[in-house]
């Protein structure tokens, strides 16, 4: 099966689960930027990543979503909430909702990432106490706990999924 890794990263946390992914896939795989906007006309799976803005894959990569056609094709994301979380799920969800409907999504993933200081500090200045997204003591204790994101267990994660996968759609 051959696949490529095509990825939109504005922190490097979604790189960094990339190469985890291309490398289960192929060890010898790189995942290719979006903005380099790569020919996925010869591929059997064209997996996607994309970090997480106001819910949903970033512009780069929505783009890309909505021009496949008729592919197998898997997801993974990076987002500053905890990735077990009803609105990482929510996000996953409207990912896959932008796939066209001849394509087949066969897997996601998502894993919590840091988010850059420049994007906290927007956040402070926008979101005054009372806000949905104002700084709370839960807010920041999981910007904290993102810091350290992705660490080694998430990418020996998204290493395992898409291993799994890789086997499943090849038996």
């Amino acid at each position: 099966m051959k696949s490529i890794v095509v990825v939109s990263s504005r922190t490097g946390n979604t790189l960094k689960v990339a190469g985890a992914v291309a490398y289960a896939l192929d060890e010898k795989m790189e995942a290719v930027k979006v903005e380099e906007n790569p020919d996925v006309s010869d591929y059997d799976l064209v997996v996607v990543g994309t970090w997480i803005d106001r819910g949903n894959a970033d512009k780069k990569a929505a783009d890309f979503i909505k021009s496949l056609r008729n592919k197998k094709v898997a997801v993974f994301a990076t987002l500053g909430a905890y990735a077990d979380s009803e609105h990482a799920q929510k996000c996953i969800e409207n990912i896959v909702a932008q796939f066209d409907e001849s394509c087949e999504v066969v897997g996601s993933f998502i894993c919590q990432g840091a988010v850059s200081q420049k994007m906290v500090d927007m956040m402070q200045r926008m979101f005054p106490e009372g806000h949905p997204h104002a700084m709370n003591e839960a807010r920041i204790k999981r910007l904290a706990d993102g810091k350290t994101h992705p660490d080694e267990t998430d990418l020996t994660n998204a290493r395992e999924y898409f291993t799994a996968l890789k086997n499943q759609l090849e038996s």
